[in-house]
C-alpha cells in the first residue's frame, strides 16, 4: 500500500468489502501485530506533523529590521563615536524599547498547528487479533477496526460499516450546526464532505449511539491533517496599518537621507568643515525621525485592545485593532454568530391551523403560542395540545434551569420541542400522568422515534411517534381536525404546510399517535401500527440574534459588505440571510440567485470564482479550501477581509484573512490560535462594535501622525535653513531629542485617549490602497512645519538682537517649538471639527499632558542639571509670553484653515 494510493481513494463511494480488501484488513479480527508494526514503520504515528517556527533570538533581531530603525542605530553609533553620550543613550533607549514591545507581541503569535496536534491526543478502542483493546490514538494505523460510542472523539478518518443510532457532531470540520446521523450505505463519488454519512472524521465528536469503522487515513492524511497543511500554506498578511506605516517609513527614509546629504553638500560648498556639517546632517536625521511613533502606535493599539475587551472582543495581535477599522468585507459564519445557536420551534401546524410561536432559545418563560389560551374554538387548542404532548413525551432530553439560565441536556432538536410544550402549558406532571413504559429509539434507517405510555386506569396504552415527515405519514391514515376529531388524512395539505415551513429554512418534524391494548408493555418497530392519527407538524430553526440584525444594518450603512459562509444547508442559509437583512443585497449577476453551494463553486474557473465571490452574498456547504479561496478571491479585488469562524475547518481562512475572528464559546482551540481576535460572546454585534472601535483607533493614530510630523519636519527645516544661510543653529541636536521624546510622551500620546467622533459608522470604509495621509493633511503638516520654522528663527533672532546669550536664545527657540506643539495639539483632536465644537474638557488627558509638559519645560529652563545636560538657560517672563504668542498664532491659523476646507466640502484624512 502506498500513501498516495490511499489518499486518492473515494472511500465513501466504495462497498465496504472492497474497502476492507484494499486496506488488507479483516472486519471481525482486525489487524495482527506484524501488520501493525509494518504499517507504523511505513506511515508513522497518527499525529499531525508540527511545523518549526523561528527561534526567539531571530524574532527579537527581526524587530530591528525596519528602515527608520536603521537610521536611528546608525545615528546612535555615530554620536557615540563622537562622544555625544547623552544623544547616543537616548537614541538607543528608544530603539530598545521599541524592539522589546514588538518582541513581546510576537511571542503571542499564531501556533495553530500545535493546537491541531492537541486535538488528536485521545484514546481509541480497536479490534486487533480478535481482541478488543484500548490504545493511544497515536498508535492507530490504516486498516485498524475502531469502535465508537457516545462521548468519543473520532481518532482517525473511518469508513463506517456498522452503526446503531450513531450521530456525530461535525461542526468543527464541516460547519454543520446539528449532529449528523450516520449510516453505512454507499454515496456518490462527488458527494461533498458534509454529506458523506458513511464516514467519520478525526477530531469530530460522537454525540449519540454506537458505530464501528475501518481506519482509512491517519495523521497528516486525514481531513483535519489536510487542513493543517492549508494553515501552514496560508500566508499571514501584513495588516493595512503595518503596510501603510512601512510605506510611510520608506518615503520618510528617502526624504531624510536626501535632506541629510543636501545639508553636507551645501555646507561644504559654503566652506564649512566636514565634521561640523556631518554632525548637522546627523542632527537633521535625528530630528526628522518621529522617534515617538512606534511607542505611540503600540500604546494607541493597546488602548484599543482595552476598549474592545469591554465590548467582548479579545485582541490577540495589536495591529488587528486597526485592521478592523479598515475592513470592507465581513465573511461571517451563521450558527451562533448571526443566530442564537439554540434550536427554537417557530411554527406549529395542528388541526389544520398554523400557530406562531414567539420567543427564542430554551427559556420556556419567554414567548407564547398564539390561539392557545384564548381560542374561541376549544377544538383548536385540543389538536395543538396533542401535537405538543407528542413532542414532550416522545423525547429523551431534559430542560433544566441553572442560576436563571435555561439549558438543554441532550439533543437541541428535542430541546426545542420541550420548550414549545412548556410554552403550551405542559409540565413535568405530564410524565406523571402518562409515564413511559418502553421506547423505540431513533435509527437512521427508520427516521423516527416512538415511545409507549400508560394511558391511565383501564385506558388504552398510547404510542407517540415523532420523526421525518415521510416516515410518519407512511404510518398514518387519519388526522385531527379543527375540533380535535379524527378525519381522513389529507396528505397534500400536510405536504403544502411542510413546503411552506421548509422554504423558511425550518427543520420540520411530524407527530403521530396510536392506541395500543392495555396490557401492552413492550414495543418494537414491527409493533407500531400503520393506522396512526397524524397530530401535526413542528417547524424549528436556529433563529437570528436580534442584535445581529441591527449590527448587519449598521455595517451596511458604513459601507461594509457582509457575506455569510456556512457549512449548513442552502435553504437554511438563505432563510437566515433574509431574516438578518443579507438577502435584500442580492446578487449583481442579475439572475437573482442569492446562494452558492460548495459544489457550484468547485466548477468555477479562477476568474469566475473571483467574480462570484465578489457578487454573491451567501455561500453554503463550503469546504475549508473554498473558504480559503473565497478570502483570497476577495483580497484579489482589493478588499480588506474580516473572517469569522469556530471550527478546525475555518482555521486556514482565519489565518489568511486580514483579520481572523474566532468564537470564544463554541470555537475550537485551533480556530482561536489561528485568529487575530476572539469574541467572548460569539455575537456578530460584537464584531460591529469592534469595527467601530478600530475606526476610532485609526483616527487617533492619524491624529498623532498629523501632530508629530510638523515637529520633525520643522526641526529638519531649522537645521537645513541654518546651513543654507550659514548661521548658528537655533537648536542643538540634544535639544531636538529632548523636544521629540518629551512632547511625544506628554502631549502626543494623549491623543490615543481621544473619544470616538460621532458618525464613525456613517463613513464609507477607507480605500485599502489609500495613503495614510491625504493631500489636505499633508498641506496642513507642511503649513505647521513652516510656521514652527518661522517661530523658532524669529524668537532666536529676536532674543539675540535684544542682548540674550546664545544659550538663552536657543532656550527661547526650544520653548517656542514646545508651545506651538502644545497649542497645535488641540487642533489635532479632530482633523475636521473645531476644538470649540468638541469641547476643551472632553479629553482630560490632553489637559493633563499639557500641564505636565509646561512644568517639564520650566524644569528644562531653570534647573541647573538640565542647563548642563541640554545647554539651556533661564529666561524671563517676557520671553515666555512671546513663546505663548507663537503657539496661539499657529492655533488660530489652523482653525481658520479647517473652516476653509469645510466650506469647500473637503475634510479629513
Amino acid at each position: 500500500m502506498k500513501v498516495e494510493d490511499l489518499i486518492a481513494k473515494h472511500w465513501h463511494h466504495l462497498p465496504i468489502e472492497e474497502v476492507v480488501e484494499l486496506l488488507e484488513s479483516e472486519r471481525e479480527q482486525g489487524l495482527d501485530r506484524f501488520a501493525v508494526e509494518h504499517r507504523q514503520e511505513a506511515f508513522g504515528p497518527n499525529a499531525i506533523t508540527a511545523q518549526k517556527g523561528q527561534s526567539p533570538l531571530i524574532r527579537f533581531l527581526l524587530q530591528f529590521h525596519q528602515p527608520l530603525i536603521y537610521i536611528l542605530i546608525a545615528s546612535g553609533l555615530i554620536t557615540a563615536i563622537l562622544g555625544e553620550w547623552v544623544d547616543s543613550g537616548v537614541i538607543f533607549g528608544v530603539v530598545l524599547v521599541n524592539a522589546f514591545v514588538g518582541y513581546i507581541q510576537e511571542a503571542k503569535a499564531v501556533n495553530a498547528l500545535a493546537a491541531l496536534a492537541r486535538t488528536m491526543t485521545t484514546v481509541a478502542t480497536v479490534m486487533r487479533q480478535g481482541e478488543k483493546r484500548q490504545i493511544p490514538a497515536t498508535e492507530l494505523v490504516v486498516g485498524d477496526i475502531v469502535f465508537l460510542q457516545s462521548g468519543d472523539k473520532v481518532p482517525a478518518d473511518l469508513r463506517l460499516f456498522q452503526v446503531r443510532d450513531l450521530q456525530i457532531a461535525e461542526a468543527a470540520l464541516t460547519g454543520e450546526s446539528a449532529p449528523v446521523a450516520k449510516d453505512h450505505g454507499l454515496h456518490g463519488r462527488e458527494t461533498v464532505l458534509a454529506d458523506r454519512h458513511n464516514m467519520a472524521y478525526a477530531s469530530t465528536l460522537v454525540t449519540y449511539g454506537q458505530g464501528k469503522g475501518i481506519v482509512t487515513a491517519i495523521g497528516d492524511a486525514t481531513e483535519v491533517g489536510r487542513i493543517s497543511k492549508l494553515i501552514s500554506a496560508a500566508e499571514a498578511l501584513a495588516t493595512p496599518l503595518t503596510r501603510k506605516i512601512s510605506e510611510f517609513s520608506n518615503v520618510l527614509l528617502y526624504v531624510i537621507l536626501g535632506l541629510a546629504g543636501l545639508t553636507i553638500v551645501v555646507g561644504l560648498l559654503r566652506g564649512q568643515p566636514f565634521l561640523e556639517m556631518f554632525m548637522a546632517a546627523v542632527a537633521l536625521a535625528v530630528g526628522a525621525i518621529p522617534e515617538g511613533l512606534p511607542a505611540a502606535v503600540t500604546i494607541t493599539l493597546a488602548i484599543g485592545v482595552s476598549r474592545m475587551a469591554k465590548k467582548r472582543a479579545i485582541i490577540r495581535k495589536l495591529p488587528a485593532v486597526e485592521t478592523l477599522g479598515s475592513t470592507t468585507v465581513i465573511c461571517t459564519d451563521k450558527t451562533g454568530t448571526l443566530t442564537e445557536n439554540q434550536m427554537t420551534v417557530q411554527e406549529i401546524v395542528a388541526g389544520g391551523v398554523s400557530h406562531t410561536v414567539s420567543g427564542t432559545g430554551y427559556n420556556p418563560l419567554v414567548g407564547t403560542i398564539d390561539n392557545l389560551e384564548n381560542a374561541a374554538d376549544p377544538g383548536i387548542s385540543s389538536a395543538l395540545r396533542e401535537c405538543l404532548r407528542a413532542g414532550f413525551l416522545c423525547n429523551d432530553s431534559q430542560l433544566v434551569e441553572e442560576e436563571g439560565v435555561w439549558q438543554i441536556q441532550g439533543d437541541p432538536t428535542e430541546g426545542a420541542l420541550l420548550t414549545a410544550a412548556r410554552k403550551g402549558g405542559l409540565g413535568p406532571e405530564t410524565l406523571t400522568v402518562n409515564p413511559r413504559l418502553d421506547t423505540v429509539p431513533f435509527e437512521s434507517e427508520h427516521q423516527y422515534m416512538a415511545t409507549l405510555h400508560d394511558g391511565g386506569l383501564g385506558a388504552p396504552r398510547l404510542v407517540y411517534l415523532k420523526g421525518a415527515v415521510e416516515a410518519v405519514l407512511a404510518r398514518c391514515i387519519t388526522q385531527l381536525d379543527r375540533m380535535g376529531n379524527p378525519v381522513p388524512l389529507r396528505i397534500e395539505d400536510v405536504q403544502a404546510a411542510v413546503e411552506s415551513m421548509a422554504a423558511k429554512g425550518m427543520r420540520v418534524l411530524a407527530m403521530a399517535r396510536a392506541e395500543m391494548a392495555p396490557e401492552t408493555c413492550v414495543i418494537h418497530h414491527a409493533d407500531l401500527p400503520t393506522t396512526m392519527v397524524f397530530l401535526g407538524l413542528q417547524g424549528m430553526i436556529d433563529p437570528p440574534r436580534p442584535e445581529a440584525v441591527a449590527a448587519v444594518k449598521i455595517c451596511q450603512t458604513a459601507g461594509i459588505r457582509v457575506k455569510m459562509i456556512t457549512g449548513d444547508h442552502p435553504v437554511t442559509a438563505a432563510a437566515i440571510a433574509r431574516q438578518v437583512g443579507l438577502y435584500n443585497l442580492g446578487s449583481t449577476r442579475g439572475d437573482g440567485v442569492p446562494v452558492l453551494t460548495g459544489a457550484e463553486l468547485e466548477k468555477l474557473s479562477d476568474s469566475e470564482f473571483i467574480d462570484r465571490a465578489e457578487d454573491t452574498v451567501v455561500f453554503a456547504r463550503a469546504t475549508p479550501e473554498q473558504k480559503l479561496r473565497l478570502v483570497e478571491a476577495l483580497q484579489a479585488r482589493g478588499q480588506v477581509v474580516a473572517m469569522t469562524g469556530d471550527g478546525v475547518n475555518d482555521a486556514p481562512a482565519l489565518k489568511r484573512a486580514d483579520i481572523g475572528v474566532a468564537m470564544g464559546i463554541t470555537g475550537t482551540e485551533v480556530a482561536k490560535e489561528a485568529a487575530d481576535m476572539v469574541l467572548t460572546d460569539d455575537n456578530f454585534s460584537s464584531i460591529e462594535a469592534a469595527v467601530e472601535e478600530g475606526r476610532g483607533v485609526f483616527d487617533n493614530l492619524t491624529k498623532f501622525i498629523v501632530w508629530t510630523l510638523p515637529t520633525n519636519l520643522g526641526e529638519g527645516l531649522v537645521i537645513l535653513t541654518a546651513v543654507f544661510l550659514g548661521v548658528t543653529l537655533p537648536i542643538l541636536p540634544v535639544q531636538i531629542l529632548w523636544i521629540n521624546m518629551t512632547t511625544a510622551g506628554f502631549l502626543g500620546l494623549a491623543l490615543a485617549f481621544e473619544p470616538k467622533e460621532p458618525g464613525l459608522m456613517l463613513r464609507p470604509p477607507r480605500q485599502p490602497d489609500a495613503p495614510i495621509l491625504s493631500n489636505i493633511v499633508i498641506f496642513r503638516i507642511t503649513l505647521v512645519s513652516f510656521l514652527m520654522l518661522g517661530a523658532a528663527f524669529w524668537l532666536f533672532a529676536w532674543e539675540q538682537r535684544i542682548g540674550a546669550t546664545l544659550a538663552e536664545a536657543r532656550t527661547a527657540a526650544v520653548n517656542a517649538f514646545v508651545m506651538v506643539e502644545l497649542f497645535y495639539l488641540f487642533n489635532c483632536r479632530s482633523l475636521e471639527k473645531s476644538i470649540f465644537k468638541l469641547g476643551f474638557f472632553s479629553n482630560l488627558w490632553v489637559l493633563g499632558g499639557s500641564v505636565a509638559m509646561f512644568l517639564l519645560q520650566i524644569a528644562y529652563t531653570y534647573l541647573p542639571v538640565m542647563n548642563r545636560l541640554f545647554q539651556s538657560a533661564p529666561i524671563d517672563l517676557a520671553v515666555w509670553g512671546r513663546t505663548v504668542v507663537a503657539g496661539v498664532v499657529v492655533f488660530v491659523v489652523i482653525e481658520i484653515e479647517k473652516k476653509l476646507w469645510l466650506k469647500k466640502g473637503r475634510v479629513g484624512a
